[in-house]
């Protein structure tokens, strides 16, 4: 008669396994998630500052053309003429000065982009390698071997290799 034995134990490496894993989640979780969220939320409250700083150059500008156009209300009729060629040029600048502020507001935010991607790359690439040192240092603890600096080195090596950069991408 064969015995066969469960496909999982409940044994003290299943528990020293989900110790590890548990403590290895709060370091992290306190060490990194936060870190990121506070960056992101600054760099989105920045990038919202931006919009509503160019905002407020287009409502200047509007303003401004309002302020015009009410002088041109008390103007003598004889003078009509000047001042229709003088409203016209005013609203030519006013619609030069928003097209120059939508523009503004558009390379600001293309720069915040770009730069928010370049850092959210920087920061999986820093998370990649601090995730990957953390995991060889759980697996020295728990197999309680020390592995030397070259093995150490190929190990990460071979594991961000085998990631193929998928995971850390998004």
């Amino acid at each position: 008669m064969e015995i066969v034995a469960p496909l999982i134990g409940l044994d003290w490496t299943l528990i020293m396994i989900l110790a590890t894993f548990l403590v290895l989640y709060l370091v992290v979780k306190k060490f990194f998630f936060e870190k990121i969220h506070n960056f992101m939320q600054a760099r989105e409250q920045k990038v919202k500052d931006q919009f509503d700083n160019a905002d407020a150059v287009e409502k200047r500008a509007e303003e401004h053309l309002a302020e015009y156009e009410a002088k041109l209300d008390g103007i003598e009729i004889e003078r009509h003429e000047s001042l229709k060629e003088a409203k016209d040029i005013a609203d030519r600048r006013a619609e030069q000065i928003i097209k120059e502020a939508k523009t503004r507001a558009e390379q600001i935010v293309a720069q915040a982009e770009t730069q928010i991607e370049r850092e959210r790359a920087h920061f999986a690439e820093t998370m990649r390698n601090q995730v990957a040192m953390l995991a060889i240092y759980a697996a020295e603890k728990i197999i309680e071997k020390q592995l030397d600096e070259g093995e150490h080195a190929a190990l990460i090596d071979d594991i961000i290799k085998k990631d193929d950069n998928k995971a850390w991408t998004h």
